[in-house]
């Protein structure tokens, strides 16, 4: 077995240990251990910190074994583990309930707003969702696009960096994305079906990667009396206008998905960040969630999105001056987490959570004099001092603050 490697802890199977990469990589050899674990033990055992912290194993329905963090100990992992999560009330994800997202021992669940089959003897009762008003103050009971986006993100740990890391790559990103597809069902359907992740271009893989974009095609479009859709995961490069509206064109995809003018209006008014001409300045990306149809001549066609802006290690953000701190804490070789609000708009949330010292909060302050802002700006800070965090505060009218990790072996000056 291959030795451990930073990031990669080592997992305890029934009275057994192996490096965490060995056994994603090997899932199939590794089956027999995993049913041992899973009738003798009830769970296997992260080996991050002492004592060992449990772990769930599923199994999908096609007999495939994965491990998932134990509810409510994702904060108890070391800040490294792939199943580190921050502490409740750090998340979004707070304000579903188990008929949103529901995780059992064979996997999670997921019921999506947005309907991926519509009826063709019957008018469509979905609109889009771009523009839905957000019902605050209740318990979710779907998940909506930006959801799905944000809940991906959010279990493949791309929002969050750790000093080890040296830059982050779509390549990188699509294959931690593809873990999350394998123990995950969404609206009854297995999410690998319904969800197609662009994948890195490579003239190598030119010829696979094209046929099985078209094998995803064909799943698409009319079926007796229903037509399916399903969703696409990539990285907007540009939009190009056309005679109907326009097309998406993707990075490391030539096949551009097109989408009628008013979808694209109501998408640049419903995530103005991420469509921002200002967030290139500062080599910021566009990730975004696509729910498509197949066109009567075969066209991909976009019906509604959600988009997401990020930095250039695709660490989510919140705003331009977002991306700006956190392509400095990656310089600054700090570890830190963005927290994501999945479909909440209004959730109280840090900007980033600093997970390499004690409780240390990072708040970007790019608004002045707008009532809302500063009564949330307010609300965070008293969070905060009832915490006894560190907080670090950047008002973008002033210099970035020093970001650097103090050296816990250097003396305090007067000693």
């Amino acid at each position: 077995m291959a030795p451990t490697t930073p990031g990669h802890p080592r997992i305890q199977l029934a009275h057994r240990t192996a490096p965490l990469s060995w056994l994603r990589e090997h899932a199939t050899e590794a089956a027999p251990l995993f049913a041992r674990a899973r009738a003798e033990v009830g769970h296997a055992r992260c080996l991050c910190r002492h004592p060992a912290l449990r772990l769930v194993i599923r199994c999908t329905r096609a007999g495939r074994y994965h491990l998932a963090g134990w509810p409510g100990e994702g904060d108890q992992h070391d800040t490294g583990c792939p199943f580190h999560k921050l502490a409740p009330g750090l998340s979004g994800r707070d304000s579903y309930s188990t008929q949103a997202i529901r995780e059992t021992d064979d996997g999670v669940f997921i019921r999506l707003g947005t309907p991926l089959a519509r009826s063709l003897t019957s008018p469509e009762t979905h609109h889009p969702a771009l523009d839905e008003p957000q019902d605050e103050g209740r318990t979710r009971r779907s998940v909506g696009l930006l959801g799905l986006l944000h809940w991906l993100w959010e279990e493949a740990r791309l929002n969050a960096w750790h000093p080890q890391f040296q830059r982050r790559t779509w390549r990188e990103c699509h294959a931690l994305l593809r873990q999350q597809l394998r123990e995950a069902t969404v609206n009854g359907q297995g999410l690998g079906e319904v969800l197609y992740v662009v994948p890195p271009f490579s003239h190598a893989a030119a010829a696979t990667n094209n046929a099985a974009l078209e094998a995803f095609r064909q799943r698409l479009g009319h079926h007796g009396d229903t037509e399916r859709r399903a969703l696409v995961l990539g990285q907007i490069r540009k939009a190009d206008p056309t005679p109907y509206g326009v097309a998406y064109r993707l990075a490391h995809q030539r096949t551009p998905l097109y989408a009628r003018a008013a979808l694209h209006t109501r998408a640049t008014r419903s995530y103005p960040r991420a469509f921002a001409k200002t967030a290139t300045d500062h080599r910021a990306t566009r990730v975004a969630l696509f729910v498509v149809e197949r066109s009567p001549k075969g066209y991909l066609t976009a019906v509604d999105l959600a988009a997401m802006l990020t930095s250039s290690n695709y660490i989510p953000a919140d705003s331009s001056y977002e991306v700006v701190m956190a392509n400095a804490l990656t310089s600054c070789r700090r570890a830190f987490i963005k927290p994501l609000r999945y479909d909440t708009a209004d959730a109280v949330l840090p900007d980033f959570v600093l997970t390499d010292t004690d409780p240390a909060y990072v708040e970007v302050y790019g608004i002045h004099g707008r009532e809302t802002y500063e009564r949330r700006k307010a609300a965070k800070r008293a969070f905060y001092q009832r915490q006894e965090a560190q907080l670090i505060e950047w008002d973008v009218a002033h210099p970035i603050p020093v970001l650097t990790r103090p050296d816990p072996s250097r003396p305090k000056r007067g000693t």
